[in-house]
C-alpha cells in the first residue's frame, strides 16, 4: 500500500497520553478527508490510536509495527 500523507505527526519518544493529545490537535488542522501519518514509539498507541479513531469517527486506514516504531495512517472524517 503506497499512501502519501497530507501531514506527518512524529510522536517518537513521547509516552501516553502525549501522542494522543498531539494527534487530537493535528487532526483539527486537517480538512475532511485528508490523510495524517502518525509515527510513535510508545506501544500503548496500538491501543489508544484505534480507540481514538473509533470514538471520533476517523478512519484508521492501516497501522504498521517495525523495530519498535509504530506507524498509523488516519483519514479525517467527512464533515
Amino acid at each position: 500500500m503506497n499512501l502519501v500523507e497530507d501531514k506527518l505527526l512524529d510522536a517518537s519518544g513521547l509516552f501516553c497520553p502525549e501522542p494522543v493529545m498531539l494527534l487530537h490537535n493535528a487532526v483539527r488542522e486537517l480538512h475532511a478527508g485528508q490523510l495524517l501519518k502518525v509515527v510513535a514509539t510508545d506501544p500503548s498507541t496500538q491501543r489508544d490510536i484505534p480507540k481514538f479513531c473509533t470514538f471520533l469517527g476517523h478512519e484508521l486506514i492501516t497501522q504498521q509495527v517495525q523495530e519498535g516504531q509504530y506507524s498509523y495512517w488516519i483519514r479525517k472524517k467527512q464533515a
